[in-house]
């Protein structure tokens, strides 16, 4: 009897010992559909970095993910950041242009990482790796989707990367379409920058003919196929030798540029090329266009719908 009832009470506390576990069990939430933490790629980092862009490519391709950098160069041409995108930086502290940036500045701002442009700071690594650590970009290689992928790896958005490009793609698509309602569906086009100092054929290259000729499928005019850089400058007389059924029309906004754009569009010459006699010149809105960055070109593409809604 002694031994049952040892038997009965160690019986008890065990189940008194169960009991007591199960009311300290903690409820596991969910957590699978909250947004990762954009981190500077090392995963260690559970806020988002604070970024130093030294591009204002870089800059909008970090906005195009949400993400505000905390210092940013300027544009060179407008002296400040590109008006389609300032409204987005009214916090962020301004670091030079690109080819001269503002040292001082940068180093005050006291970045966690700081994203170069290999082109413009490709040699000068040393004197930003002293202020924090670097990610460069070449941005003459790949494309703008590439550098997009690149960014959002690094600031773990790598979901929202792959969203607004498909977003993107559906919205260039319905563009076409626009465009080639107006124009035809196998016209040429060609687009033409006047600048203050001379007029450029754009090229197959970055800025522009990659969203052009690529994004957009658009048919390159005569010759434009064989400009494989950004621009070749041309003199009026040889305009219509490339025979565009449409042209994209940028003239700068500076006034010795708007003069030479008055004079170019008074021109016989331009006055007698196919493009003008049909009415099919598009004046642009330069800076989106010539914004070669994922937010740029979604701008870009944006100001089209409303130009060929018209």
């Amino acid at each position: 009897m002694k031994k049952l009832g040892i038997l009965l009470s160690l019986a008890a506390t065990l189940m008194l010992a169960a009991c007591g576990q199960q009311a300290v069990t903690p409820v596991v939430t969910d957590t699978t559909k909250q947004e990762a933490p954009a981190t500077s790629g090392s995963g260690d980092s559970a806020k988002t970095p604070n970024i130093a862009s030294m591009s204002i490519h870089l800059t909008n391709n970090l906005l195009a993910l949400g993400i505000t950098p905390t210092g940013s160069v300027i544009g060179g041409d407008v002296k400040d950041f590109l008006p389609h995108v300032k409204d987005r930086l009214t916090d962020t502290k301004k670091l030079g242009v690109v080819a001269d940036p503002d040292m001082e500045a940068l180093l005050a701002l006291k970045p966690d990482v700081i994203y170069l442009d290999e082109k413009y700071a490709g040699a000068d690594l040393a004197k930003y790796e002293k202020i924090a650590s670097v990610h460069v970009f070449n941005l003459d290689e790949g494309t703008w989707r590439d550098h997009l992928k690149k960014t959002g790896e690094l600031v773990n958005r790598q979901q929202q990367a792959e969203d607004f490009m498909k977003d993107y793609d559906a919205q260039a698509e319905r563009v076409k379409a626009m465009i080639e309602k107006k124009i035809g569906k196998d016209a040429t086009v060609m687009a033409v920058r006047v600048t203050a100092k001379e007029v450029r054929v754009m090229g197959m290259k970055r800025p522009m003919g990659p969203l052009l000729f690529n994004d957009l499928g658009l048919k390159p005019a005569n010759g434009v196929e064989k400009i494989n850089k950004a621009y070749e400058a041309v003199s009026q007389e040889v305009l219509p030798d490339f025979d565009a059924d449409a042209i994209f029309l940028i003239v700068n906004k500076d006034g010795d540029a708007q003069k030479i754009g008055k004079q170019l569009q008074e021109n016989p010459i331009w006055q007698g090329l196919k493009a003008v006699k049909n009415n099919h010149v598009y004046v642009l809105n330069g800076q989106p266009w010539l914004d070669y960055s994922s937010l740029g070109h979604k701008i870009a593409l944006d100001d089209a719908e409303k130009l060929f809604a018209e």
